[in-house]
């Protein structure tokens, strides 16, 4: 045979190794759901490749050259190997030892990634998560390159050309600490709201409105907001040593100590959260098994 792997003809060789089983053409053809003509022609193609012929007609049908025989083994193993690789890599979590690279924002490290790490150290505890801040400018390069697996992002900063998840939708609550003088009231008004003074989380740092105020806006209103911050993390720790108020997204209020969580008087827009991934990754077992497991802890915290 032409000993440049360009000329290897894989179907050939599955004809032989059938030939070889059957040791007849009208049964190796119909093992390989193949005519007999189309196999009779392959094995003319293979005499040609050993120079050899392989078979020779005896009483009972075909008998194998001592060169076929030769080639019996190495062809079977060859074909096994070919199958194992084109089979999906099973991936077993309990087991798996890898590192998850996820760029997250501030946001997402406490509603997403805290509880994504509870149910991994349960399924798939060898597993590492190696967690970056998000940057938009930068996470199309990161993708890319393989440096960031995952993003925790929103549908509207989603950049194109990726896989994407939906995980949950989000709106904002107010909170404030537990024995605030607001507390007594089950309901805030809206008066109250605009009178109080308010705590704010600019991701950017500096600024002194959002999403919130965007709102009051609209309803020829205003607040007064008299700190900004760069953290959600920290914000808790302000509220419950003052009388500041915040409004923060629902999911991170569910998880804040010695706070008091009340529905704001007005309605304020809330977002989507998603995940994000390359194509490099999408078909990957393990890969595919993390997102499952990111989207389903998501979705059960509701």
């Amino acid at each position: 045979m032409n000993p440049d792997i360009r000329h290897l003809d894989l179907n050939l060789l599955k004809a032989l190794d059938a030939l070889l089983d059957e040791r007849s053409v009208t049964r190796a053809a119909a093992r390989l759901s193949l005519t007999q003509p189309a196999v009779s022609g392959m094995l003319t193609r293979l005499r040609e490749s050993f120079n050899d012929p392989l078979f020779v007609r005896a009483q009972r049908g075909m008998v194998p050259t001592l060169r076929a025989e030769q080639l019996a083994g190495p062809i079977k193993q060859m074909l096994s190997a070919i199958g194992q690789m084109l089979q999906p890599h099973a991936f077993e979590p309990h087991t798996a030892t890898m590192t998850l690279s996820l760029a997250s924002t501030d946001y997402a490290l406490r509603a997403v990634v805290v509880p994504f790490l509870s149910a991994l150290r349960v399924q798939a505890p060898n597993i590492r998560i190696a967690v970056q801040p998000v940057d938009p400018q930068q996470l199309p390069g990161q993708l890319d390159r393989g440096d960031i697996d995952l993003a925790l992002v929103t549908p509207e900063s989603t950049p194109p050309g990726l896989h994407s998840a939906a995980l949950f939708d989000e709106r904002y609550v107010c909170v404030m600490r537990d024995d605030h003088p607001e507390s007594r009231h089950e309901a805030l008004t809206l008066e109250r709201f605009c009178a109080l003074d308010h705590a704010l989380v600019s991701p950017a740092g500096g600024a002194f409105e959002g999403v919130t105020d965007h709102a009051l806006a609209r309803i020829g209103r205003s607040r007064r907001v008299t700190v900004s911050v760069t953290s959600f993390l920290v914000l808790p720790e302000i509220l419950r040593a003052s009388n500041l108020i915040a409004v923060v997204p629902r999911r991170l209020a569910l998880h804040a100590d010695g706070l008091l969580m009340r529905e704001p008087p007005l309605d304020i827009p809330g977002f989507g959260k998603t995940v994000a991934w390359h194509e490099r990754t999408h078909h990957d077992p393990a890969h595919t098994w993390l997102r499952g497991l990111l989207v389903d802890t998501c979705q059960a915290l509701g």
